[in-house]
């Protein structure tokens, strides 16, 4: 498994989604607290509601703009804190095709898409 996973998330009728064929997710939604993060990572991003990169770890990566740290397990999802805050967040099972248990830090950059490949 990449150390460094990264998907493509981009923003349909109003929700921040992401497809990643690699682990079989199609239009799979950010809920409770991710998509108002997801609106702080690409405020400088031009273009970010029809995709950008999204890099995650939970190793330390270089210019990593977030760190969520995980708080506890509902729902069979896990809840995170954004580090610093009081800010909630709750990642659903898909977690789990990324990670074999919920990390105890989510490190996470956001970039522009490549419109290249």
């Amino acid at each position: 498994m990449n150390a460094i996973r990264v998907i493509f998330p981009y923003l349909k009728n109003g929700v921040w989604m992401f497809d990643d064929d690699a682990v079989g997710l199609t239009q799979e939604p950010f809920v409770m607290g991710i998509p108002e993060m997801i609106h702080s990572l690409v405020a400088e991003i031009p273009g970010a509601d029809d995709g950008f990169a999204l890099y995650f770890s939970k190793n330390p990566l270089p210019g990593f703009q977030v760190k969520p740290d995980w708080i506890r397990e509902e729902y069979e999802g896990n809840w995170y804190r954004l580090d610093g805050t009081d800010k909630e967040s709750w990642l659903c099972p898909a977690l789990f095709k990324y990670f074999d248990r919920a990390p105890e830090n989510i490190y996470a950059k956001a970039e522009p898409a490549s419109t290249k490949r």
